[in-house]
């Protein structure tokens, strides 16, 4: 009876281990979820981030633009929700990308934009309007920006009007100088698995002029899952041995 019982705890094991590993899998791949550390503080649109952990991930994808939230290490509270336009790479990455704008020297560093491993489409953030003149300035490229500087949640970023800023300080039609749709032939994914902690640099060869600077660290949770895993496996293994060699009465 109790190697039976032993037997089928083994095999709802190693079951639960490749489930949960899948399901993670895909929900991290729905929602791009990534784990970042950044040694330094950094800036993303309307606030500057402390040196520490976090965790960004999708929100809402429109055709036109997307929205991403940032979340503290533990995700238990919501630090920011920005909007972002698709921006586009020839080739993926294994790793997780973040690339960021030139800034002044002794400046945090802008986060330019950021891309899931694996994945040929980023999220290029969009900052607000002043913002993005100094920083289409200071980077000599193209920058994205919000024209109404009060759409901070969800539904005011879906319907909030998109500008670019030129490195001249002019608006131009943002369709008109930032690719918002896939180049011909451009896959969205790669074809390998991507590896989630492994860390990247890269430069990118965009539709438009960019200077770009790269990147943090990154990690994934299926390493804990698997150890969880594994520990149960052991622990099947255990009273495997156990009821071999314990007497018969007990087995």
């Amino acid at each position: 009876m109790m190697r039976t019982a032993i037997r089928i705890g083994f095999a709802v094991s190693v079951l639960g281990l490749a489930f949960a590993s899948t399901a993670t899998v895909r929900a991290d791949d729905y929602n791009k979820k990534t784990r970042l550390t950044f040694s330094q503080p950094v800036e993303i649109p309307g606030k500057v981030l402390p040196a520490g952990t976090y965790i960004f991930r999708m929100a809402d994808s429109l055709t036109d633009r997307h929205i991403v939230q940032i979340f503290n290490a533990d995700e238990s509270a919501l630090i920011a929700t920005v909007m972002a336009v698709p921006d586009y790479r020839l080739t993926a990455s294994e790793a997780t990308v973040i690339k960021f704008d030139e800034v002044p020297s002794g400046s945090p560093e802008a986060i330019r934009a950021w891309f899931y491993p694996g994945s040929t489409v980023g999220q290029e953030f969009v900052y607000a309007k002043p913002r993005a003149m100094q920083l289409a300035k200071a980077a000599k490229a193209v920058v994205p920006a919000i024209a109404d500087n009060t759409a901070t949640d969800i539904n005011a970023l879906r319907t909030a009007p998109i500008v670019a800023v030129t490195p001249d300080e002019r608006e131009r039609p943002v369709m008109s100088v930032i690719q918002m749709t896939p180049p011909s032939g451009l896959p969205t994914v790669a074809d390998t698995k991507p590896a989630a902690d492994v860390a990247a640099s890269e430069q990118r060869t965009p539709p438009h002029a960019r200077n770009s600077r790269q990147l943090p660290q990154t990690a994934s949770s299926l390493p804990l899952i698997a150890l969880v895993g594994l520990g149960s496996i052991a622990l099947a293994l255990g009273l495997m041995v156990f009821g071999r060699y314990a007497p018969s009465g007990v087995v």
